[in-house]
Order: C-alpha cells, then structure tokens, then sequence
C-alpha cells in the first residue's frame, strides 16, 4: 500500500492506496483500519461494530492493493446517508495522507452575556413576575456556563463554575461480585431454606433464593497536565475531586496526573474541600504546565501500579489533547498494554467537542484503535456526559 496522496478525497483509479501510517510504527494493517473506523465515528457518523466488521471482511474481499479500493468500500460499508459523504472524504483524506492538513483556527464564538437580574425587590413592584423573571435569568445564566469552554473563561466565570462542581455526582460502575446475597428470586438458597424449615421443625417453609451481588468497579483517572493543557488542568482535577468524594475515603478511585512524570495524587484530593484539595495536588505535582511525555507516563503507571491489580477490570479514563513530545510509537503501545489489562479505557479529549475538529493528531491516531469511548471535555456539561459514560462502563 504504497503511493503519492492525492489532494483530494475521491479517488482515482490510478492512485494507490498507501501503507499505515507513513513513517510511523510497524502496526497491522487491520489496526490501521479499524482506527480509520473509530475516527469516522469520533467525528460524528454512526459507525458501529457491525459496520467495522463488514468494512475489514470486505476490505480482505476487495484487497488493499489500491486505495480506490479502500475508499469505495469504506464509504458502501461505514456510511448510512448521502449527508455522511462529505464529512467521510474529509476524514479519509486527513487519515490515509501522509500531509497532515493544514487547520485554521476558526474564531471563538461570541457567546450573549448572561443576562442578570436583581433579585431584590423595591416598594411597590409587583412580586410574583418580578421574582420569576429573576429566578429564569439565573438559570439561563448557569446553563450558558455549563457550556462555555472552560479554557475561555475569566476569574468571576470559573469562581462560578467552581460552584457548580458541587452539582455533579459520579457513579461509579458496577461488577459482579462472588458472593451472593438474599433475592427473591435466582437460584435456590439451600442452607438459608434449611435453616428456616429447622426453626419451623421440619415443617414445609418459605424457599430462599439468592443472586450474585455487585461492587463498584475501579476507575482510575490519568490527567495530562503539561502546558497544551494548563488551561483545562484545575478543571479536570475538580472533576476528579467530585469523583474521589462520591467514592468515599475508601473508595475504588485513583487519580494521577501526567507530565514529565506520574504523579500519585489521590491522598491529596481526599481532602473534603475542593480549594484546599486542589491547593495539596498543585504542591504535589512537580512537573505543571511543563513538557509532555505521556507515553512513559502510562508506561510508568502500568509497570508500578497497572499490572500489580490497579487497571485489571477497572474504567481508565485519560484526559489529554494527545499532543505527544515524543513520537507516537511509544504511547499507541502503551494504549495497547493498557486496554489489554482495563475493563475499558475512555479518552476525553477537550478539541474533541469543538466544530471542525478531526482527530488526526499523531498521538490520537495511535491510540484511537485501543480506545472504547472517545469524548469531549471542555466543559462542565461534556464533564456530566463523561460521568454518565463511566457510570454504564
């Protein structure tokens, strides 16, 4: 799979279709493709498992040998509608050329101020209006911020957000566990069914049942806090702190951050106060807003804590733009180590929600074919939507 990319999407029959990712890592053809599928579906079109499957059994059908092939068989098996074409060429393009595309930046959206209302009451006014209209503007205030990109806020705006964390209640996720419990129904509990009919001596009785009980499941948080990300990093780590809260102090929830190096700071976040709490993680990061090496970061947390029991069945979610200093190499084979151990690994990625944004980022390619969930987390909403998908992990 070797060729010059053409500049434009639609291929021709001359053109070739060229090996996975050029200049990068040995990886299998199959992994290559199936990152391309997961892309598609992280830049919004309705790409399911089914969908991936077909896609890899008609691509060994058709062959790899040109890269018409591929796009024809990509577009017949991973697109649902006409209106899916143009954002599938884009994504096509942008993952089988060896030229990263060029991205403008577009300008930040000017948000409508929040409109304030008094709610204080002067002689004479009418009360009930007056106190609804002010009660509404509030609200419409707060929604407004829930929404904003917390990287874009000023001193007063994430003073308020701040406040909202407190509205936010992780659950954690659930496991099977090996003992059981009482039920109405399940299989039949012959002790307890024994011991009842004893005390009734040896009359026929009521017939216990018991199930399989449930236990949270562990879920480990990885927070890329180098300079790329500064701007989400207090942020992400009040998220975290909402997290260690619900789980209690004795809670199956770690948190670390990652820079240069892997920082353990769960012990810090246990404090009940979310300032002081942040206020102990800052004194306890050594390496904020610096350089960026996550591909050792996950090494060194697998090697020292992963393999010892920590990631084995647990939710692992990495908070990181993937801007990698290093090469790519490196981070997509941790990835793989990592989802080899987890129960499933989630990226929240804060361009992940912006518009026009498409994961081709080095460090995203590698990882998106190791990756279960690929959310958004700019703002305090993306932040309740990543906590409904850990819950149901």
């Amino acid at each position: 799979m070797t060729s010059t990319p053409t500049p434009t999407p639609t291929p021709t029959p001359q053109s070739q279709a060229q090996s996975p990712a050029p200049g990068g890592p040995p990886w299998a053809a199959e992994a290559w493709l199936l990152g391309f599928a997961r892309a598609l579906r992280a830049a919004g079109l309705p790409v399911t498992a089914d969908r991936e499957r077909t896609f890899l059994v008609a691509l060994g059908a058709v062959g790899l040998g040109e890269r018409r092939h591929v796009y024809w068989t990509g577009r017949a098996t991973l697109t649902s509608s006409p209106a899916d074409v143009e954002r599938y060429d884009q994504v096509f393009a942008a993952w089988f050329s060896a030229d990263q595309p060029t991205r403008t930046r577009r300008p930040d959206r000017e948000v409508p101020p929040a409109t304030r209302a008094a709610l204080d009451q002067t002689e004479g006014s009418s009360g009930g209006e007056a106190d609804d209209e002010a009660v509404r503007a509030r609200a419409s205030g707060q929604e407004v911020l829930r929404h904003r990109d917390v990287a874009t806020l000023d001193v007063e705006e994430r003073q308020a957000l701040a406040r909202l964390f407190g509205a936010l209640h992780p659950r954690p996720p659930r496991r099977r566990a090996r003992r059981h419990v009482r039920s109405r129904r399940g299989e039949v509990d012959g002790p307890a069914t024994l011991r009842a009919q004893l005390r009734w001596m040896g009359e026929p009785g009521r017939i216990h049942h018991r199930a399989r009980g449930s236990r949270p499941r562990r879920v480990v948080l990885l927070i890329d806090v180098s300079g790329s990300m500064s701007a989400y990093a207090d942020s992400l780590l009040r998220l975290a702190h909402t997290f260690v809260q619900a789980a209690g102090p004795r809670g199956a929830v770690e948190v670390f951050t990652m820079g240069t190096r892997l920082t353990h700071v769960t012990r810090a976040l246990r404090e009940r106060d979310p300032d002081r709490a942040l206020v102990a993680a800052g004194e306890a990061v050594p390496d904020w807003s610096g350089g960026t090496r996550l591909g050792e970061s996950i090494a060194v947390f697998l090697d020292r804590w992963g393999r010892r029991g920590m990631a084995r069945g647990a939710v692992v979610v990495v908070f990181s733009d993937g801007w990698e200093r290093q090469g790519p190499e490196l981070l997509g084979e941790q990835l793989r180590r990592l989802a080899a151990l987890a129960h499933r690994v989630v990226w929240s990625n804060p361009h992940r929600g912006k518009a026009g944004y498409l994961p081709v980022q080095q460090g995203i390619v590698a990882v998106l074919p190791h990756v279960d969930d690929f959310v958004a987390g700019h703002s305090l909403a993306t932040f309740e939507e990543l906590i409904e998908v850990v819950a149901r992990a």
